[in-house]
C-alpha cells in the first residue's frame, strides 16, 4: 500500500479508528467485511468534508454544489479507472453493493 494512503504511522490497522478498541479485552478483529466495510479514517474525513461543503445531486444541477458534487465524484471515477487499468473511466460504474452489482450484470 502507498505510503500517502497510510496515516502517519505507516500501519493501515491505526487508519481504521473503529479497531482501535477492545472486546472482551482483546483488540477487536473485524471479519464481517462482506456485509460492513469498516472505514479508514481518511474516508471519514473525506465524508465528512463533502457533506459540510459539497452535498448535492450529481449530474442533475446546475448550481455550484451540484457542480463540485460532479467533479468530485468524476474525479473518484477517474481515479478508479487508472487504479483497475480501465480503458476509460465511462467503464467504472458505481454500486451500493455486491448484490446490485451482481443484478446489474445479470
Amino acid at each position: 500500500m502507498s505510503a500517502a494512503l497510510l496515516g502517519d504511522s505507516g500501519n493501515v490497522r491505526d487508519d481504521f479508528v473503529v479497531l482501535n478498541q477492545k472486546v472482551h479485552n482483546k483488540a477487536l478483529v473485524y471479519l464481517d467485511s462482506a456485509a460492513s466495510t469498516q472505514k479508514p479514517l481518511q474516508v471519514i474525513n473525506a465524508i465528512t468534508e463533502f457533506y459540510r461543503r459539497d452535498y448535492a445531486n450529481i449530474h442533475r444541477g446546475v448550481h455550484e454544489l451540484s457542480k463540485r458534487a460532479t467533479v468530485a465524484y468524476e474525479g473518484g471515477r477517474e481515479r478508479a479507472a487508472r487504479f483497475l487499468n480501465a480503458p476509460a473511466s465511462e467503464q467504472c460504474i458505481f454500486t451500493r453493493g455486491t448484490t446490485e452489482s451482481i443484478n446489474l450484470v445479470a
